[in-house]
């Protein structure tokens, strides 16, 4: 008896061992895979918010990319009557009009642009990041308004695609990246979450 018994319980044990040997290969690459996603996430949570911060610095200080030098905020230049002006489609063709160079919008536009560079690239506040730049986004696509072939003078527009245009991929990854929780690596998400104000409302996260 056993004598008989003694092998099962090798048995046993050596299958246990084997399950054990098997499984612990995919745990460590699932932790890896799970790493490397954080990273690639924050990778491009800091690009995407270098985006919008240079905009920002480029319309203010006029470096002479999109911006002429001397024609930045600082130097009495208007970051949104140019853009806003020159809108010859969609259906707030008039009302950008109305709105290009106001300093109501000057000041909102710049400070969104502030706001959410400076969120995605210290990794706090995304949910409201992500809703900033998807309303930022929103307008700008329809000044665009890639829908349409033909602009209000009856030239062609030169859309490229009539919906997924930049504007529409901008907010998308504003909205993965607070969803994701993206701003815990390479930035300061786990500090910002621990604040007791953010902590009692985690609309702030």
């Amino acid at each position: 008896m056993a004598v008989h018994n003694h092998p099962q319980r090798l048995h046993g044990f050596h299958f246990s061992f084997q399950r054990k040997a098997a499984t612990a290969p995919q745990t460590v690459d699932t932790a890896a895979s799970t790493a490397t996603v954080a990273h690639a996430l924050a990778g491009l949570r800091l690009l995407t918010g270098f985006v919008f911060l240079w905009a920002f610095l480029d319309k203010t200080f006029g470096f002479g990319y999109a911006t002429p030098s001397g024609k930045g905020w600082i130097d009495g230049g208007s970051p949104t009557k140019g853009f806003l002006s020159s809108v010859a489609v969609g259906p707030m063709e008039s009302t950008f009009h109305d709105w290009a160079g106001a300093g109501w919008a000057d000041w909102l536009f710049m400070l969104g642009l502030l706001g959410i560079g400076v969120a995605l690239v210290s990794g706090v506040a995304l949910r409201l990041a992500a809703v900033a730049g998807t309303l930022m986004m929103a307008f700008m696509w329809i000044a665009e308004w890639p829908p349409a072939k033909h602009l209000s003078d009856g030239s062609l527009s030169m859309s490229t695609n009539p919906f997924a245009d930049y504007h529409v991929i901008y907010a998308v990854v504003l909205i993965a990246l607070a969803a994701a929780g993206a701003g815990a690596t390479w930035g300061l998400g786990k500090v910002w979450a621990r604040l007791p104000f953010v902590s009692r409302n985690r609309w702030l996260i």
